[in-house]
């Protein structure tokens, strides 16, 4: 269904009351009952499908045991919820579970792999054979990451994952564009880890974050060295990388006077943050990071892929 601005939400934004500041420990009540209507109208109420829904493949009924499967088999329990006898089927046992669970990186999980669904069978045209299913499926997940935003809440679901976001300008023009990017085949390895490098992060695990962000940064230079037949070493780090792939012309030579202070930022930045941070023994005092340092770090890496990527895309190069 389409986002209606109504009248409470319109005074509340000219009362100022709107959250201007994102926060990421808390799922609010209101939020967790849009996401269920949300997941009701693309997945389907099992109430509803539960006679017809052996003429659809993969089914409501599959669907919803997916999910809840899922979830039980790496929660270690046997149901979600402790009132699962009297709910009627796994649909009402999931949506019980995600309005009470107070553990809100649980109640997180509900959401990703709904929303995985959402984008892996709800596309299919024999999905309850809606006229538009591929476009269903994206207002689907375009209206959650709008309420995740109307609520505050620092997370948008994309590319099959929840990821956390601190700057919404920054997210929609470095992070998106980079995701974008590292969706091609070439980039696989280097996707499967910026992506990792979001889930520590939103976690937690900022240490973890760095390391994974310096290997996701690695892994395009090599992919872009082994697509231009630019010899490396295996083991060669960041700084080598980006030597090799100035040396060659990825910024052509009339501009690298202009761009050596870029080179300078990309050497000296999600390396030494890894190695001063995240890479090496911390001692006796434990050195922990801060949330915004590994933002920060996150966001220089979504940066340079892009640039080395588009430059590559580009023919720059010898």
């Amino acid at each position: 269904m389409p986002i209606t601005d109504i009248f409470s939400k319109r005074q509340k934004v000219l009362r100022g009351e709107t959250p201007d500041v994102y926060h990421y420990d808390t799922l609010p009540t209101p939020l967790r009952v849009q996401v269920v209507h949300i997941m009701r109208d693309v997945l389907g109420d099992e109430k509803q499908y539960g006679i017809s829904e052996r003429y659809s493949r993969p089914g409501v009924r599959a669907t919803y045991d997916f999910i809840t499967d899922t979830l039980c088999r790496e929660y270690g329990v046997f149901h979600l919820s402790k009132d699962y006898n009297r709910h009627k089927n796994r649909m009402m046992n999931l949506i019980d579970f995600f309005l009470k669970v107070r553990d809100v990186e649980k109640a997180f999980d509900v959401i990703e792999l709904s929303f995985y669904a959402v984008d892996i069978y709800t596309r299919d045209r024999n999905y309850l054979y809606k006229s538009d299913p591929v476009g269903d499926a994206d207002r689907a997940i375009e209206e959650l990451n709008h309420r995740f935003k109307e609520h505050g809440v620092g997370y948008c679901f994309t590319d099959g994952q929840i990821v956390r976001i601190d700057s919404e300008f920054v997210h929609s023009e470095v992070v998106q564009p980079a995701l974008r990017i590292l969706n091609r085949e070439e980039y696989a390895g280097a996707q499967q880890e910026f992506l990792q490098a979001h889930e520590h992060y939103r976690a937690g695990r900022t240490k973890e974050a760095l390391n994974e962000c310096l290997k996701s940064l690695e892994s395009v230079m090599k992919s872009i060295c082994d697509r231009r037949g630019w010899s490396y070493d295996q083991g060669a780090g960041a700084n080598k990388l980006i030597g090799i792939c100035f040396d060659n012309g990825i910024v052509p030579p009339f501009w690298q006077t202009q761009f050596a202070a870029l080179r300078g930022l990309l050497e000296g930045g999600v390396p030494t943050a890894r190695n001063k941070l995240g890479g090496h023994g911390q001692g006796a005092a434990p050195q922990p990071v801060p949330d915004h340092i590994a933002g920060y770090v996150l966001h220089m890496t979504a940066a340079a892929v892009v640039f080395l990527a588009e430059a590559e895309a580009s023919g720059a190069g010898a």
